[in-house]
């Protein structure tokens, strides 16, 4: 029957059915009072887009995946279409406020002049008195690209100074960049203070749409599936979860904290010792909200960390001392797609192993195979877990992928947003 926890223990039966919908309606409330880049007047305007051009380069520089920028393409065009002045402004990378020329978007203005089949100029920065004649210089129709904005410092302190100059660019601000919403930076909170006008993109409103229809009020019954590696990173998403979905599904390196924490031998696993308080408590939670709670019944054991690693497959019960666990194994693969049956809505966060390296990346894609032809609207978000649909040749098959991997999280843990509430609060203070 496999791992699956109920009062009765962790290999108890099936809880009792009960009314899904009585006290578990949850209420998103960030769609609500935002305006869009369609609802404002942008005409021959200069708008400043936050967008999230944060795209995979490989070693010579070349962008290996797009889909970042293809994604925010809709509110580009939009704009285009109505003839504004489009200043486009991302971050890259993580240069720690120094200049960092392989963290430039020179590849990224390549790219999206590429798909648009129209120039698009780099600013030789993201602020300052060159920028603004660029700027000023510019005619309906034209396309302009900061630099990285984490060139400065003072981007991610959300230095008032600093949105203050950004703000100097524009006539209408649109934050479009729902990947970076979680983060209260200059960019996305301190700039919304500066321009007059501030609105969401339409990447921005597909993303809250498809939260809304997964959380708000799901078809059930409701699935989550959530991997991983760190329950600390999650455990606040957990908990939350268990008063929203019907079943909880968990894989990844997580799995193992849990199984610790429960009293087994997990051998040289990786597991958060410091965290095991914190797995018990999504345990009793999801025992008291009577949730089903689903865990790895086998799993892809390895002598060390290595791809040339030997390799068995064991149960939960039988993981040896000196083995450490890298992968579901094919016995929960077959656990984990009945759960997901008769699913309605799966929201999906982590992978189940480390499908970086061949021998423990059957789990992961199995699971991406089991939910992309599923009957089920299927939403799924996070860097790792998009990068393995991918690899899958899966991606059509998924009703949404997110681009936000923290904010993500974020909005399942049911936490405001800051890129988010800075948009509200500049509008709130305009209809005073």
């Amino acid at each position: 029957m496999g791992l699956f926890l109920q009062d009765e223990g962790p290999c108890g039966v099936h809880g009792i059915q009960r009314d899904i919908v009585r006290d578990r309606t949850w209420r998103c409330t960030l769609d609500k009072d935002l305006t869009y880049i369609d609802d404002l007047d942008i005409a021959k305007k200069r708008v400043l887009i936050r967008v999230d051009f944060n795209v995979p380069l490989d070693e010579k520089g070349n962008i290996t995946d797009d889909t970042r920028i293809r994604s925010v393409l809709p509110t580009i065009n939009y704009a285009l279409d109505e003839g504004a002045k489009i200043i486009l402004a991302s971050h890259l990378g993580r240069p720690e406020g120094k200049r960092v020329p392989s963290l430039s978007l020179v590849p990224v203005a390549k790219r999206l002049s590429r798909l648009l089949e129209k120039e698009v100029k780099l600013a030789p920065d993201c602020i300052g008195p060159e920028v603004e004649k660029i700027v000023n210089e510019m005619k309906p129709g034209d396309i302009v690209l900061l630099e990285n904005l984490r060139f400065h410092p003072e981007e991610e302190q959300n230095d008032d100074s600093f949105g203050e100059k950004l703000g100097r660019l524009a006539d209408v601000y649109i934050n479009d960049a729902f990947a970076t919403a979680h983060r209260a930076h200059a960019s996305n909170v301190a700039v919304t203070k500066y321009v007059d006008t501030v609105g969401a993109g339409f990447l921005m409103k597909k993303e809250l749409t498809y939260f809304s229809r997964a959380l708000e009020n799901p078809v059930r019954p409701l699935v989550a599936i959530i991997g991983g590696k760190k329950i600390s990173d999650k455990v606040g998403v957990l908990v939350s979860l268990c008063e929203k979905v019907d079943k909880l599904v968990i894989g990844g390196g997580m799995a193992l904290t849990f199984f610790k924490a429960l009293g087994y031998e997990i051998g040289t696993s990786f597991c958060e010792d410091q965290a095991l308080d914190k797995a018990n408590e999504v345990i009793k939670k999801a025992r008291e909200r009577k949730i089903k709670l689903f865990l790895p019944v086998d799993f892809v054991v390895a002598d060390k960390f290595s791809p040339s690693a030997e390799t068995k497959v064991v149960t939960y019960q039988e993981i040896p001392k000196d083995w450490m666990a890298l992968d579901i194994g094919p016995a929960t693969v077959t656990l984990f797609a009945e759960a997901i049956q008769n699913a309605k809505t799966i929201i999906w966060n982590g992978p189940m192993g480390v499908f970086e390296m061949d021998a423990f990346s059957r789990g992961t894609f199995a699971m991406v195979s089991n939910v992309a032809n599923s009957y089920a609207m299927t939403i799924v978000g996070g860097g790792d877990t998009d990068v393995a649909v991918h690899r899958a040749g899966e991606y059509a098959k998924m009703s949404y992928i997110s681009t936000g991997g923290g904010a993500f999280l974020d909005l399942l843990q049911g936490n405001d947003l800051p890129g988010i509430v800075a948009l509200k609060k500049k509008a709130a203070k305009a209809a005073s």
